[in-house]
């Protein structure tokens, strides 16, 4: 948020203020108006003996003009504000130039991050007031609500924030329309969306806050040269969010070109290269392609030891470590986290996620399951430390540490670890995607150890937070849903399992694709609800899904083929029972008020033997 903020409170309080900072660099865009100079300060080519007298009211224009002056040219807090209470007592209530003035004070104080959160609140409404009067679509009113929308977002009061930034914006688009050339508003527009993507994040809407990060860069390639370093950060930083939201195949590309553009700008030994390939190691792991990974975070190494950078150099090693674990290559991770551990300090957050590294490749060894659980339990009890000092990585740590123990069967253990990482995450601001991951998981968890009543709590309220960070066709959304239907079915509410197994189809449809083993599982499972409830139409038409599905893995599916023929003729079998059973007459007594009940349901059995009968007579 401070990096939109900053790049807002340089670039815009320029435009401005002129005098008081430097324009950066790329296009230069024109200065909004600002306070005029009294032509009665120009000075005489040659001294005059006697100074000229000047009227009362020329005195008043040369007194408010060193005001005005004063104010322009201050840069430091103190100076800001003792001048502005100055400038304010020469100011109409409603005059522009104090709009503006009220502008560039709540722009300073935020951009130096003021404590007094209020207090810049205040600068920015007033200025917001005072420029909109007469003039509502003006850029510098879109300036205002940004700094307004900035204060909020300072205050967490998110919806708020997104409110003035989409008022900011819609000021913009129509700028853009009418084509105004006196001012280049691309500085603002980049502005405004980079803090609506950050809004949009902290919110959970991630997947709408992408669009907003796809307007950045597409305004920075309209603004810079397509080699220069700025456009290069701008691909790094889409490829970062889209590696966020665990839509590596996306963000591989972006990051290719922000690493060609550093290193042709820069040069293979730069920074930048080193950081965009350290993101190229996170991608490839995502796409499970870790020889690839492993190469460009030994490229990445070799950079930041180049440069001196200890810390960045500490974390490239451990994320080494963990490449090598995931290409099973054990005694070379655990190799690599003996020499890391030495370079942490004592009780350190580095250290502890070092530990769960080397946990985690014991475990992975097989043989050393006691020595995996001194380095988590170690871990552990530097974390516990560390909960209000770090709360956000404490947390994502306690997940990790969580996973170890899954892995090694310890369930209620990954449980009580994913509670007290679930119960940090909910006091925090802007993880509302983390928090929707570990409530699924916890819910997974009870699910797989017969706690099925509490699961249902924890997986109906993951799939409505992920629903709204990922997108409601996210593949995630979908596990959820079908993980619901597979609780509901435990509950013995077959219906209610069919609902959630049917959302769950659709979302793996569109995000896995038909034929992808998990969505035919889906698709088993909405037979076997079906089935439960003895809606055998249904059953056996989902049931042909899945061999249609399986029939077109070829040879590698045989034996899944085999398994979905098999409960297809059951299926059959079934049916033709209940054929039978409702084709035999039954006697009861009626009852005279029972007529219209009996009729609807005489309609409904004949429909459902039509279907079996037509579904019977099909090989």
């Amino acid at each position: 948020m401070r990096r939109a903020s900053g790049f807002l409170s340089t670039i815009l309080k320029s435009r401005l203020f002129p005098k008081t900072l430097l324009k950066p660099p790329g296009p230069q865009v024109p200065s909004l108006p600002h306070f005029p100079k009294c032509l009665s300060r120009s000075l005489h080519s040659h001294p005059s003996p006697l100074p000229p007298v000047l009227s009362p009211r020329q005195r008043k224009l040369m007194e408010k003009s060193n005001i005005e002056e004063r104010f322009e040219s201050a840069t430091s807090t103190e100076e800001i504000m003792s001048s502005f209470k100055e400038l304010e007592t020469t100011l109409d209530p409603f005059d522009k130039k104090l709009g503006l003035a009220c502008l560039k004070v709540g722009q300073h104080l935020d951009s130096i991050e003021y404590k007094d959160h209020e207090q810049v609140l205040n600068f920015a409404m007033r200025a917001l007031k005072i420029l909109e009067v007469g003039e509502k679509n003006s850029i510098s009113v879109a300036m205002a609500l940004h700094l307004v929308g900035s204060v909020c977002y300072n205050l967490k009061r998110f919806n708020d924030s997104l409110g003035f930034f989409n008022r900011a914006n819609r000021i913009i688009s129509a700028l853009e329309r009418d084509g105004d050339e006196r001012f280049d508003i691309r500085p603002v527009s980049h502005a405004v969306n980079l803090q609506l993507a950050n809004t949009k994040t902290a919110i959970g809407r991630r997947e709408e806050a992408l669009i907003n990060l796809r307007k950045c860069l597409e305004i920075k390639e309209s603004m810079y040269e397509p080699n220069s370093r700025e456009l290069g950060i701008g691909y790094r930083d889409l490829a970062e969010a889209y590696a966020a939201v665990l839509n590596f195949k996306e963000a591989l590309p972006l990051c290719l070109k922000a690493l060609e553009i550093h290193r042709g700008k820069l040069g293979q030994n730069s920074v930048e290269v080193a950081h965009d390939r350290r993101l190229l190691g996170v991608i490839y792991t995502g796409l499970e392609k870790h020889d690839k990974a492993l190469e460009e975070n030994k490229q990445s190494q070799k950079v930041l030891k180049r440069w001196g950078m200890g810390s960045d150099l500490l974390s490239a090693e451990i994320d080494a470590a963990n490449i090598q674990i995931s290409l099973g290559k054990y005694e070379a991770a655990i190799q690599t986290l003996r020499s890391a551990v030495d370079k942490t300090e004592e009780g350190s957050e580095t250290r502890a996620v070092v530990y769960i590294s080397m946990a985690k490749a014991l475990s992975s060894e097989g043989n050393a399951s006691a020595e995996s659980k001194r380095c988590l339990e170690a871990a552990r009890k530097i974390l516990e430390e560390k909960e209000h000092e770090s709360p956000e990585s404490v947390s994502d740590a306690y997940v990790e540490i969580a996973s170890i123990y899954e892995d090694s069967n310890e369930f209620d253990k990954a449980i009580n670890i994913l509670k007290r990482s679930l119960e940090i995450i909910e006091t925090l601001p802007c993880q509302q995607h983390l928090e929707c991951n570990v409530s699924a998981k916890v819910g997974w968890l009870l699910l797989l150890t017969g706690k099925v009543s509490e699961a249902v709590g924890y997986l109906e309220s993951a799939v409505e937070r992920m629903k709204e960070s990922f997108g409601p066709k996210h593949f995630g959304v979908g596990y959820i849903y079908n993980n619901l239907g597979a609780a509901y079915m435990e509950l013995e509410r077959p219906q209610t399992a069919a609902q959630m197994f049917a959302q769950a189809k659709d979302v793996m449809e569109v995000s896995l694709g038909p034929h992808h083993a998990d969505t035919i599982g889906t698709c088993q499972s909405l037979a076997n609800a079906y089935s439960a409830m003895e809606s055998y139409p249904l059953a056996i038409n989902f049931q042909k899904q899945v061999i249609d599905a399986w029939s077109s893995h070829g040879p590698g599916a045989l034996e899944e083929l085999t398994e979905a023929n098999r409960l297809y003729k059951e299926l059959r079998e079934k049916a033709s029972c209940a054929l039978s059973s409702t084709a035999s007459p039954q006697v009861h007594d009626y009852d005279d008020n029972d007529d219209d009940d009996d009729d609807a349901s005489n309609i409904k059995a004949e429909k459902n033997a039509d279907d079996l009968f037509k579904l019977l007579e099909k090989p």
